[in-house]
């Protein structure tokens, strides 16, 4: 019997809309009071409404010094897991070895566990190593999560990819660069792509890993979380919440548009 979506009970309908309204009404919220003329509470509904903030942002030298921070760790974190991780996942997907499923364990890993254990474990790692902390530590930290993200795309594409089509061009005379150019690429290319924006938008939104390896700087993040104490200017905290969702939300929306349809892989059942 084939089960049709719109006999789905009326219950499970309801909790279904629950559950997104309970994700994603304090998003919506957090617009709302982006736009509010009160400076120091959170009254519903806001007395007023005001692009002020907006304005107060642009002009803050703090708030940007910490976006280009942010930016540039997530870009060098991406393309590092871009790299290491397409590289890891061809080497688990292609070849047999020894100890292959621990070694696909031991990638997954950091972002399996808690970000307070990985935030620990390489900060004892810099200390017992004399790694003065700095903004190359920074992106260490989030590389390794981000190479995850990309491993995990690249891996289940490469599985899905049929050998034969990488054995038909090295028969008919190409070498392995050109096999990898003209073959193997682009059927990795979409997978990559969306494992690198996904990737970046971890990077820059992340919060526990950079609390223990930033040192005394502040990504952007960091500088909202510091800001929450403050009891003035509460509204340009959520203008650069809105700003960071806007960041992060799109790039795994291009993510999600680049990676649906993939089931269908060329060189897969012929």
């Amino acid at each position: 019997m084939r089960f049709n979506r719109s006999d789905a009970p009326w219950r499970l309908k309801l909790a279904a809309i629950a559950g997104l309204l309970f994700l994603h009404l304090p998003l919506v919220l957090i617009f709302l009071y982006a736009f509010t003329t009160e400076e120091k509470s959170y009254q519903f509904p806001p007395p007023g409404y005001t692009l002020k903030w907006f304005a107060v942002v642009w002009e803050r030298q703090d708030i940007w010094d910490a976006f280009m921070l942010s930016f540039k760790i997530a870009c060098i974190a991406t393309g590092a897991a871009i790299v290491l991780g397409t590289l890891a996942a061809a080497a688990v997907a292609r070849t047999r070895f020894f100890g292959r499923e621990a070694v696909s364990l031991l990638i997954i890993l950091p972002i399996a566990l808690p970000g307070v254990v990985t935030g620990i474990a390489l900060r004892s790692a810099f200390d017992i190593a004399s790694i003065p902390f700095s903004f190359w530590t920074i992106v260490l930290g989030h590389a390794t999560f981000c190479v995850v993200v990309v491993y995990n795309n690249a891996v289940a594409r490469l599985r899905r990819t049929s050998p034969s089509l990488l054995e038909a061009s090295l028969d008919l005379g190409a070498n392995s660069f050109q096999t990898f150019r003209h073959v193997l690429l682009p059927n990795l290319a979409t997978a990559l792509l969306a494992g690198g924006m996904l990737a970046f938008a971890l990077s820059f939104d992340e919060v526990i890993v950079t609390t223990f390896t930033a040192g005394q700087q502040d990504t952007l993040p960091i500088w909202m979380l510091s800001e929450l104490v403050r009891p003035r200017q509460r509204p340009v905290t959520n203008v650069v919440a809105v700003f960071v969702v806007i960041v992060t939300f799109l790039p795994i929306l291009l993510a999600y548009y680049f990676t649906r349809g993939s089931e269908t892989i060329a060189g897969q059942g012929k």
